[in-house]
C-alpha cells in the first residue's frame, strides 16, 4: 500500500462520528473470533490430515482405477487396453503418491497452529473488548454532560420568556391603572429583574457554546482518537500473527520441496497431444462412407429419376436457377471473408500459448466457435446454391439468359389484392406475397417461382392499369364457374344484385369475378357500366413507378381504412333494376371554384386546393367564412378564396379510383413545385381559432419519393402532420425538420 505524508486522525476528520467508528472497531475485534476460529479448524484438518490424506488418496486411487479405460481409450476401444494409462493419468499417480508423502509434515504443522496462533488471538480479543468498551462507556458520559448543558440552557431560555411575558403584562396595567406612578414603579422594577434574567440568559448561552466547543474539538477527538490506536493496535497484533501462521506453514512446504519437485518436473512431461494419440491408437477402425440418396419413386405415382424439363417446368427452374445464381457470388465471398477471419483469430490463440499475447484464451476460443458456426451456416447456404446451379445447369442448361426477370419484393398486402398468376386473393398481415418494382406484377408466395419472367420492365401508371387489367383477365379465365350447385347441395333462392352488397362494398374487385370462399362465381356486370360516383374512394393509395408501395388493385380500391373510413353512397356502385323506381332529381346547388389553396388550420375547416370545383353548403354570413363540399370533406374556408359559379361540375371519369388524381408526373401534394413556379398565395386570413395541438401521423406501406418535394417513408414511421389530404390523394409531413408530401392514403391518424 502506499505511504502518505501525514497519517489522518479520527479526531480531526471525523468529528462527531463515535458511535459508527466504535460499531466497525468492534466489527474488527470480532473478526479475530473467526481468524481463530479458521486457525483452529485449520488445524482439526492438519491433524487428522495423515489419515485423511491417506484416505484421500485411496479413494481417488479407486476412481481413477475405475475411470482409468474410459479416460485413456474411451469407453468403447477398438484394441484393449490392458493396464495401459495415458500420460495424464500417470501424473495423476504422482500426485497422490505425493499427497501421501505430505501427511507427516502435517501434524506437527497443526500443533503449531493452535499453539502459537489460534490461542494468542482468543486473549487479544478479549482484551482489546474490553478497552473498546470503556471507551464507549466515556463517550457516552460525555454525551450526557453535553445533553445536560443544553438542557439547562433551555430552562434559562423558558425562564426569560416568561419573564418577558410579565414585563408585557405590566407595560399593559400602567396605561390602563388608576395609579400610574405605582404602575409605573412596578413596571420598571419588572424590567430590571428581565434584564437580570436575559443577562443569565447570555451567559449561558456563551456557556454552553465553549462545552460544546471542548465537546466536540476536544473531548469527543480525544476519545475518537483513542479508538483509532486501539484499532490499529489490534491490526498490528494481527498482523504478527499471521506472519506467524505464514512462517510456520512455510517450514512445513520447505521439508516437502524435495517432493514437490519432482511432481512439477513430472507435469512438465505431459504433453497435451499424448492422451490424443493414445485414444486415436486404441480406436482406430473400418470406416464407410454412407451412400449418396437416389431418386425414390411415390408408391402412389410411378416416375424415373430424370428432370421434368415442359414449359411450366422450365419457368420454376428458370425462377430457382436465377436466385441461386444471384446468391452464390456474394455467398462465395462472404465465406471467403469470414474464413480469413477466423485464420485470423486462430493465430491470435497461437500467439497466446506461445506467451507473446496476453489475453484469456477461453474467451477467443469461444469467439472461434462462433465465428465458426456462422461460417458454417452461411457455407450451406454457399454450397445449396451451387448445387442447385450446377444441376439445374446440367439438365435444361443456363435458361437465364435473355430472361427478363421481375423485381420482386416481399411484401403486406393490407387491402384486397389479386395474385396476377393464379387470381386468387391475397390476404394477410406479415409478408404474404410480392411485387414487382417494376411493372407492378403481384403474386402470393406460393406463386412467386412460377411467375414466368416476362417483366416489360418499369412502367408508367397507365401502363401499369393497362398490364394489370390484362394479367387479372387472364388469371381470372382459369377460374371456371359451375355450371350449377353440386349433387349433395340443396337448391337455393337464387340471389340478384339487389338482393345483396355490392363488391366494392364487401372489398371486393370486380375484375374477381368470385365468391368469398374462392370458387368461381356468376358473372358481374362490368365496373364500367355501374353509376360514376363524383369523387374518388379516399384510400385508393396514388401509384408509384418504383418503390415499396402496395401493389395497384385490379378493380376500385375498397374504402375502409383505419383512419379514413369513407365509402359513396351505395346506390353510386349499384346499377339501375328493371322496373325500379327512377330517382327524384334534387335541386340545383350553388357551385364554386377556389381561388387560392387553402389549409385548414382549425376544427370545422377544410383543406382545398387551388382551381378545386367545390358545392357551396352555406354562404357567408358576415363572419368572412362559407362552408363548402369538396369531394366527400365538408368544412369551412375564407370567402375571400371561392369564386361563386353557376356551371355544373363536369363528371370525373371513375373508370379506376387511380384515375381521380390530378395528372403530375409523380406529386401533386399542396408542397408540389408546378411548371409554371410559384404558387399563388391567397389573402391573409384572421386565425378563428386558438393555437393548433399537434397531430401525428403512421405510415402503413413503404413509399420511395420520386422528387424532391416528396418524403421516403416505411412501415411503423411516425412524423408530425402539417397538411391533411385536401383531395388530391396528398398530405404534408415532417420528417427532419423538413415538410414535404406523402400519399395520403399511406399515412394514418396515430391514435396515440
Amino acid at each position: 500500500m502506499a505511504e502518505v505524508d501525514t497519517i489522518p486522525t479520527f479526531g480531526a476528520e471525523l468529528k462527531d462520528g463515535f458511535k459508527p467508528a466504535s460499531a466497525w472497531v468492534g466489527n474488527g475485534i470480532a473478526w479475530l473470533d473467526d481468524i481463530q476460529s479458521f486457525y483452529r479448524e485449520r488445524s482439526t484438518i492438519e491433524k487428522e490430515h495423515s489419515a485423511k490424506l491417506n484416505a484421500l488418496a485411496k479413494k481417488y486411487f479407486e476412481k481413477k482405477n475405475k475411470k482409468s479405460t474410459s479416460l485413456s481409450v474411451g469407453d468403447t476401444p477398438a484394441l484393449t487396453p490392458g493396464s495401459l494409462e495415458n500420460a495424464s493419468l500417470t501424473i495423476w499417480t504422482t500426485h497422490l503418491t505425493t499427497l501421501e508423502s505430505l501427511a507427516s509434515e502435517h501434524e506437527r504443522f497443526a500443533n503449531e497452529l493452535i499453539q502459537k496462533v489460534a490461542d494468542p488471538l482468543k486473549v487479544f480479543s478479549v482484551r482489546f473488548e474490553e478497552l473498546r468498551k470503556r471507551h464507549v462507556d466515556y463517550a457516552t458520559k460525555l454525551e450526557a454532560e453535553r445533553e445536560s448543558s443544553y438542557s439547562e440552557l433551555r430552562k434559562t431560555k423558558a425562564k426569560y420568556d416568561a419573564v418577558c411575558q410579565e414585563v408585557e403584562s405590566r407595560r399593559k396595567k400602567t396605561e390602563s391603572s388608576f395609579d400610574k406612578a405605582k404602575a409605573q414603579s412596578h413596571y420598571q422594577q419588572q424590567l430590571q429583574d428581565m434584564n437580570n434574567v436575559k443577562n443569565t440568559y447570555l451567559i449561558a448561552i456563551s456557556v454552553t457554546n465553549k462545552q460544546k466547543e471542548k465537546y466536540y474539538h476536544e473531548y469527543v477527538p480525544e476519545v475518537m482518537d483513542s479508538l483509532q490506536d486501539l484499532s490499529e493496535f489490534r491490526t498490528l497484533k494481527l498482523n504478527a500473527l499471521w506472519t506467524t501462521a505464514t512462517n510456520l506453514e512455510a517450514t512445513m512446504l520447505q521439508q516437502s520441496n524435495g517432493l514437490v519437485d519432482r511432481l512439477t518436473q513430472e507435469i512438465t512431461r505431459n504433453q497435451p497431444h499424448l492422451d490424443s494419440m493414445m485414444y486415436i491408437r486404441h480406436n482406430m477402425s473400418t470406416w464407410q462412407e454412407p451412400l449418396d440418396k437416389v431418386f425414390e419413386p411415390s408408391p402412389v405415382w410411378h416416375d424415373d429419376d430424370l428432370m421434368v424439363t415442359n414449359e411450366p417446368a422450365k419457368v420454376f427452374l428458370r425462377n430457382v436457377l436465377n436466385k441461386s445464381k444471384s446468391q452464390l457470388g456474394e455467398l462465395r465471398r462472404e465465406v471467403d471473408k469470414k474464413r480469413r477471419e477466423i485464420d485470423g483469430v486462430k493465430r491470435i490463440k497461437q500467439r497466446i500459448r506461445d506467451g507473446t499475447e496476453n489475453k484469456d484464451e477461453v474467451v477467443v476460443v469461444s469467439q472461434i466457435f462462433a465465428m465458426q458456426e456462422d461460417l458454417h451456416q452461411v457455407d450451406r447456404r454457399r454450397l445449396t446454391a451451387e448445387v442447385e446451379t450446377s444441376t439445374i445447369t446440367s439438365a435444361v442448361g443456363d435458361v437465364t439468359l435473355g430472361a427478363k426477370n421481375h423485381n420482386f419484393k416481399s411484401q403486406t398486402f393490407k387491402i384486397p389484392t389479386n395474385c396476377d398468376l393464379c387470381g386468387e386473393r391475397i390476404w394477410g398481415l406479415s409478408a404474404k406475397g410480392f411485387d414487382c418494382r417494376d411493372c407492378g406484377y403481384t403474386c402470393h408466395s406460393k406463386c412467386e417461382m412460377k411467375v414466368p419472367a416476362e417483366c416489360p420492365g418499369e412502367l408508367s401508371k397507365d401502363e401499369r392499369k393497362k398490364y394489370k387489367a390484362e394479367r387479372q383477365a387472364a388469371a381470372g379465365s382459369l377460374l371456371k364457374a359451375p355450371t350449377g350447385p353440386p349433387e349433395h347441395v340443396a337448391e337455393l333462392p337464387a340471389l340478384s344484385r339487389s338482393d345483396t352488397l355490392n363488391s366494392l362494398s364487401s372489398g371486393y374487385a370486380a375484375s374477381a369475378n368470385r365468391s368469398i370462399s374462392g370458387s368461381a362465381a356468376s358473372p358481374r356486370p362490368p365496373i364500367e357500366e355501374l353509376p360514376t360516383p363524383t369523387t374518388p374512394p379516399a384510400s385508393a393509395p396514388p401509384p408509384a413507378t418504383k418503390g415499396t408501395s402496395p401493389p395497384e388493385p385490379s378493380g376500385p380500391r375498397p374504402t375502409v381504412r383505419k383512419s379514413r373510413l369513407v365509402a359513396p353512397p351505395p346506390a353510386a356502385y349499384i346499377s339501375e333494376l328493371p322496373g325500379a323506381p327512377v330517382p327524384t332529381p334534387k335541386a340545383p346547388e350553388q357551385k364554386g371554384k377556389m381561388l387560392y389553396t387553402f389549409g385548414a388550420s382549425g376544427d370545422g375547416e377544410v383543406s382545398v386546393p387551388e382551381g378545386r370545383d367545390i358545392t357551396i353548403l352555406e354562404p357567408d354570413d358576415g363572419s368572412g367564412w362559407v362552408k363548402v363540399r369538396a369531394g366527400y370533406k365538408e368544412g369551412l374556408v375564407p370567402a375571400t378564396y371561392v369564386e361563386i359559379t353557376t356551371e355544373p361540375i363536369a363528371p370525373q371519369d371513375t373508370g379506376s379510383s387511380l384515375n381521380n388524381r390530378p395528372a403530375s408526373t409523380y406529386s401533386n401534394s399542396g408542397s408540389s413545385i408546378g411548371a409554371s413556379g410559384a404558387k399563388k398565395k391567397g389573402p391573409a386570413v384572421a386565425p378563428r381559432r386558438g393555437a393548433k395541438k399537434l397531430r401525428y401521423v403512421v405510415a402503413l406501406y413503404d413509399y420511395t419519393a420520386q422528387s424532391d418535394t416528396e418524403h421516403s417513408i416505411r412501415e411503423g414511421e411516425r412524423f408530425v402532420l402539417i397538411k391533411e389530404d385536401p383531395g388530391d390523394g396528398w398530405a404534408e409531413v415532417e420528417k427532419g425538420g423538413a415538410t414535404k408530401s406523402v400519399p395520403a392514403s399511406y399515412v394514418q391518424i396515430a391514435t396515440d
